[in-house]
């Protein structure tokens, strides 16, 4: 019981680590039916926004590049979607295909501004140490993590429930259609969605700072999970991706813990193929009207 329990911490910050990274996808992908393969390379864009930082802001760089990775992000993520992605909405495959050759672009251009090989962000002198939970010790980077996912959470919660832009966005996702006939600038709110959802993905980027080194390769290491946890938890359901982000984290923990990090992860992708096949639809489904 001890060995279990101690697993919990580093479940909940795999959990915190896989969260960030998909809020930004439940955007693009769960509400908007955008598959942006790019969405790697924005978190990476957000971890080099860190990398460059500190040099002007010393250990305090995580702290001072969380707005701006979020606005260097989600800029390139809205060039992204006025430059090209606009003209393939309702085709999903293609969109799979363009975001993946802008990933391949953005990765070849990180290593001519920066090099190949990774770089290390400090992290803030009062996130050194770690507290003790359940017998197994959780550092303060991570601690520091679960904290940022559920501010995270609850931001974009607040956002789509209680604003009139976030109703607005909603109502596009939902019926894009009846959303024009009612007056509501349907291109406007795809800017605004593309560019929360690629920000989000720069906040994840400088979250991943505080794990290990960084390099053009980051994106890669998380981008299947994320859109796995988008799948599971439904799409466009926040909810959802909360929680398919706390079982696959704590999954991959435990998983982990009794194989290794190779078998763990096949072991998560088979079980969330083994969910699916029982609900393909996610645990949350939209629940609307239609005719029959």
């Amino acid at each position: 019981m001890e060995a279990l329990l101690s697993q919990l911490p580093i479940g909940l910050s795999i959990a915190a680590v896989l969260m960030l990274v998909a809020l930004g996808l439940t955007f693009t992908f769960g509400q908007m039916g955008v598959i942006n393969m790019a969405h790697g390379e924005f978190m990476m864009a957000g971890a080099y926004t860190a990398y460059v930082l500190q040099d002007w802001t010393g250990r305090e760089a995580v702290l001072a590049a969380l707005p701006v990775a979020f606005a260097v992000a989600g800029a390139m993520g809205l060039v992204l979607e006025r430059a090209a992605v606009r003209r393939f909405y309702g085709r999903p495959l293609d969109t799979l295909l363009l975001t993946w050759g802008v990933s391949l672009v953005l990765q070849q251009l990180a290593r001519d501004i920066f090099g190949a090989p990774n770089v290390q962000v400090r992290a803030p002198g009062w996130l050194d140490g770690g507290v003790r939970m359940f017998g197994s010790q959780l550092p303060y980077t991570r601690l520091f993590i679960i904290v940022l996912a559920a501010v995270s959470a609850l931001a974009i919660w607040a956002y789509q429930n209680r604003t009139r832009q976030g109703r607005r966005m909603r109502s596009v996702m939902q019926n894009r259609q009846l959303a024009a006939c009612s007056g509501i600038d349907t291109g406007r709110v795809d800017q605004l969605t593309f560019f929360i959802g690629s920000g989000l993905a720069g906040v994840a980027g400088v979250a991943l700072t505080l794990i290990g080194p960084i390099g053009p390769n980051l994106g890669t290491y998380y981008i299947v999970d994320a859109f796995l946890v988008v799948v599971a938890g439904g799409l466009g359901r926040l909810r959802g991706a909360v929680i398919a982000a706390l079982a696959l984290g704590l999954l991959d923990s435990y998983a982990e813990f009794w194989t290794d990090a190779s078998l763990a992860k096949v072991i998560g992708f088979a079980a969330i193929v083994v969910f699916l096949q029982a609900r393909p639809q996610g645990l949350f489904v939209l629940r609307s009207r239609a005719l029959t």
